[in-house]
């Protein structure tokens, strides 16, 4: 699913108007990425948890050129459903 079908589906549950909807759903995505570059975690209860991972810094290969390369620690952006979040299968 895109944004725009996530815009169109909202608009048409909630009988907004799609611009409306639209400013609202980047607002959303907006403040969610600018948590996460802050290493604030942000939680949505009974929906997930959008969470900042430190991955520690290793050595890779490059094959192509037969070198090492060392990748430093960094940070990554992580979701995790919650308990309620599930998703039935047929």
């Amino acid at each position: 699913m895109t944004k725009a079908e996530i815009v169109a589906q909202i608009a048409k549950e909630t009988g907004l108007d799609r611009t409306n909807v639209l400013v609202v759903v980047e607002s959303f995505m907006k403040n969610v990425k600018e948590s996460l570059e802050n290493d604030e975690n942000v939680y949505l209860r009974g929906f997930g948890s959008f969470v900042v991972k430190r991955r520690a810094q290793k050595t890779a290969r490059n094959i192509s050129k037969n070198t090492t390369l060392i990748i430093p620690e960094h940070k990554i952006p992580s979701f995790k459903p919650s308990k309620a979040f599930t998703i039935d299968k047929a």
